[in-house]
């Protein structure tokens, strides 16, 4: 593959080094490797067999991530970051990659939206079309404004093809930080953490406490405070290495009256330094923790918190409650409590095996080589539709069994998630169209974006539910995802049902919208579903479960995808059977096909059109629209089914 690489660094170095250790990683692989980086040239990050192309420089001041400036400390003005921009296209249209990665965003750097947007929209147009990919660190950074949260969403969505996450959800998950969406959190792949550097053996004697404060100015108060424990306590021999963005100014007056070995520049051969080492002290970037974690050295970790930044502090307590760090605040850095933390940690037991996935190098080229090969169709397992297998025979047995007994089986197709148009619609509504199989979309009203309308006045047999309000699980850390679960207020439950109906009717043409309240993670309230007629719904679609008076109801009762496991296609033979043995049992409730086109890998989409040609083709299912479903009385005693979430038919995702 030729792979592309999008990174830029704004306060230190973290970024542009885990993206230089998976450009490292592709190209050991044999892959062909281009890395854009945006940021100020890092002298220490290592680019072995990687083409770089480096942008016109910006970089910040402090934590001011809205005001991009030049190397010259002037603010980059349009002209510089349309020259970024042309750069940046350039490469792309010479390399013409196979996949592209973003760095960040569209989890961060909201500043430079335009330029990482003209890349990804010109591979999104590009023939063949790359996979698009994001690269995010372990820990995201979320916005306290919901609409840059649902924007992120909407992106993912609509242009990208997964979310590599670096990191290991043992140690930290990534909704600890950012507040996932049904359709994101299916794109989701865990790598392991990157670990970039080197592996030098044990050493033979641990001596010295080692200060290192990352490679920009961002850790200053951590090397003041080293330099004054050091002048207090030289006995404890210290080694402290500020990084090369640290202004030699700054650096001049820290040295004065020190040993020349005591203060020092970043080190290539820092992992040795750290071998050798009674102690380290450090901040808790991401390279940081990994570099602790692949050293087992004592440490001290002092998170960077300055201008609200939260990424290191969660980082930093989930490492303490593993035994693997202690914490020092950094509002309470000083020199004394810096050596309070040095004595306590030396005295501590040392870390001990953690078990944390390091391996997010390697594990990360084996995810995009595989999301290349389905992309090919190297992987297209083959359907048991298309096959004799015992779930295809127990299906039709179960189908000719109702014809000949006159049964009429109901089968609608209900697909969730939906705010914009995207391939993946395209090809749910093609592939409906294509079989005369009416869909009801279930859209997200905060997200739901005007390409919708413009799409949905071409398409045919479409129909629009409202999905919740914004998909977000308000529920508590211990409890099954829910955004209209018994654990909220009711006043809040209602405000959120009205507003979503009353979104998705600004935004949806009225000849698609039908008022169904279809709860995300299929789950709400019950006092809510009781409520929801006097808010305007005439229809409920969640999971089997009980008729609530004046809705309509048909719940789902087959999901394909394996949510709980490999989050690709059930194993699809006991789908079959439990379908089959499903219809022998209850044949009056409908078959209600759920799916979730943003996440559908080709196994998944495979089965699904071979079910639909075999279901639809029989003579014993009866084919509705969803609005001839929901305007219909004599649907309401057949569309509230027992509940039968045992039989492993309805799922949630």
């Amino acid at each position: 593959m030729r792979v592309l690489i999008a990174v830029t660094h704004l306060l230190g170095a973290g970024h542009l080094t885990r993206a230089a250790a998976l450009a490292r990683a592709f190209a050991a692989a044999g892959h062909e490797v281009m890395l854009i980086s945006g940021g100020v040239p890092a002298p220490l990050v290592r680019l072995d067999s990687v083409r770089l192309v480096q942008l016109p420089p910006v970089h910040i001041v402090g934590t001011a991530f809205a005001t991009l400036l030049r190397p010259d400390g002037e603010p980059a003005d349009a002209d510089w970051l349309m020259r970024r921009r042309t750069v940046m296209l350039d490469a792309f249209e010479g390399f013409a990659p196979d996949a592209v990665l973003t760095e960040l965003f569209p989890f961060g750097r909201r500043a430079l939206a335009a330029e990482f947007m003209a890349l990804v929209e010109a591979a999104n147009a590009r023939v063949p079309r790359p996979l698009i990919l994001a690269s995010v660190r372990d820990i995201l950074v979320a916005s306290n404004r919901l609409e840059r949260i649902a924007q992120a969403h909407a992106r993912i969505a609509t242009f990208y093809d997964a979310v590599l996450v670096h990191g290991d959800p043992s140690l930290v998950p990534l909704d600890a930080s950012w507040p996932l969406d049904a359709v994101t959190t299916g794109k989701l792949r865990y790598t392991g953490y990157v670990d970039e550097g080197t592996h030098p053996g044990a050493a033979t004697a641990r001596a010295g406490v080692l200060v290192a404060a990352g490679s920009g100015p961002a850790g200053l108060l951590l090397l003041g405070a080293a330099v004054e424990a050091a002048r207090q306590r030289p006995d404890l021999g210290w080694r402290i290495l500020a990084g090369h963005g640290v202004p030699e100014a700054a650096f001049a007056e820290m040295a004065q009256g020190l040993p020349g070995s005591v203060l020092g520049r970043t080190r290539a051969d820092y992992r040795t330094l750290l071998a050798g080492s009674t102690v380290s002290v450090s901040q808790c970037g991401y390279n940081t923790a990994t570099d602790l974690l692949a050293g087992g050295t004592p440490a001290v970790v002092v998170p960077f918190e300055a201008g609200g930044e939260t990424e290191q502090r969660l980082r930093a307590e989930r490492l303490a409650a593993r035994g693997l760090a202690r914490v020092l605040p950094e509002a309470n850095l000083t020199a004394v409590t810096l050596l309070q933390a040095v004595d306590a940690q030396q005295a501590a037991p040392p870390p001990g095996s953690h078990g944390i996935d390091l391996g997010g190098a390697r594990r990360s080229v084996e995810i995009v080589e595989a999301l290349k090969a389905c992309r090919r169709g190297k992987i297209r397992p083959r359907s048991p539709l298309n096959a004799v297998s015992p779930g295809r025979r127990a299906l039709l047995g179960a189908l000719d069994l109702a014809a000949e007994r006159g049964q009429s089986l109901v089968f609608l197709w209900r697909d969730d998630d939906v705010v914009t148009v995207t391939p993946q619609l395209d090809r749910l509504i093609g592939l409906a169209e294509a079989h005369g199989a009416p869909i009801l979309l279930a859209a997200i009203p905060a997200g739901i974006e005007p390409a919708l309308g413009r799409r949905l006045a071409t398409a045919s047999g479409v129909s629009v539910a409202i999905h919740g309000l914004a998909h977000h699980n308000h529920a508590p850390a211990s409890a099954k995802p829910a955004e209209f679960g018994s654990d909220r207020a009711f006043d809040a439950l209602v405000a959120d049902a009205a507003a979503g109906l009353r979104i998705a009717r600004d935004r949806v043409p009225a000849r698609n919208l039908l008022p169904v309240f279809v709860p995300p993670w299929n789950r709400l309230a019950a006092n809510l579903a009781g409520a929801l007629p006097d808010l305007g719904y005439r229809g409920l679609s969640a999971i089997p479960g009980p008729p609530i008076p004046g809705l309509r109801r048909l719940d789902a009762t087959l999901d394909p995808i394996d949510w709980r496991g490999s989050r690709s296609l059930r194993e699809p033979g006991a789908l079959l059977s439990a379908l089959a043995d499903d219809i022998a049992r209850v044949p009056e409730r409908p078959i209600c096909l759920l799916t979730h086109h943003l996440v559908h890998d080709a196994a998944i989409w495979d089965f699904v059109e071979d079910l639909i040609a075999v279901l639809l083709k029989h003579p014993a299912v009866q084919v509705v629209h969803p609005r001839q479903v929901f305007d219909d009385a004599a649907m309401d005693t057949r569309c509230a089914a027992p509940h039968h979430r045992d039989r492993g038919i309805a799922r949630t995702g």
